[in-house]
């Protein structure tokens, strides 16, 4: 099984991406997640992978952080989900947010995920509520280290109708650090109308 690779990057496009790893292009597919912070063309990278063999394909998976390759395995295990929809839950969410809103049973939220209608996000709440502590490395709950106005503002832009990706894209580009959420979001819904 091939569980980490580091190379240069060759090609990036969402949601593919091939690393040269000594002369050979490993392909792989990538959530949003890994995209935002992934180098320039030609820059190395070194990605946490997950290996995937079905009857009929073979597939490679690319995650810059530990967190997101975990949540991307144990979301699947969830009963009728696959690839395709875990991918579309690290492009829409952060991991961090992701296990505040199973914790706390936010069907809501989870439907705004592209591909999680709400028995979907019921079955994740019921089936990934034991293990969502475990996602981030710690308790999700109220205090002041799970406060994430960047999560918040994404939220908010999603709310307002802006996609999953774009409200991330909006939310990171417009934070600044000591920003709280209703700042970010002022400033992403300024950006937009320019």
């Amino acid at each position: 099984m091939i569980g980490r690779l580091r190379g240069v990057l060759a090609f990036k496009s969402p949601p593919w991406l091939v690393i040269d790893v000594g002369g050979v292009g490993y392909e792989l597919e990538a959530p949003m997640s890994t995209f935002y912070d992934l180098p320039e063309v030609g820059r190395e990278v070194s990605l946490f992978t997950h290996y995937a063999q079905k009857e009929d394909s073979v597939s490679l998976y690319g995650f810059l952080r530990e967190s997101e390759r975990r949540l991307f395995r144990d979301v699947q295990k969830v009963s009728g989900i696959g690839a395709k929809i875990a991918l579309a839950v690290l492009s829409g969410v952060s991991v961090d947010e992701f296990a505040r809103m199973v914790q706390s049973s936010d069907v809501t939220a989870l439907t705004r995920i592209p591909g999680i209608g709400k028995k979907t996000a019921e079955r994740m709440v019921v089936e990934l509520r034991d293990r969502a502590a475990s996602l981030t490395g710690g308790p999700t709950g109220p205090g002041p280290q799970a406060y994430d106005p960047q999560s918040e503002a994404t939220i908010a832009l999603q709310q307002l109708g802006y996609k999953p990706a774009d409200a991330a894209r909006m939310a990171r580009d417009s934070a600044s650090s000591g920003d709280d959420a209703a700042t970010i979001i002022r400033k992403a819904l300024q950006s937009a109308l320019r």
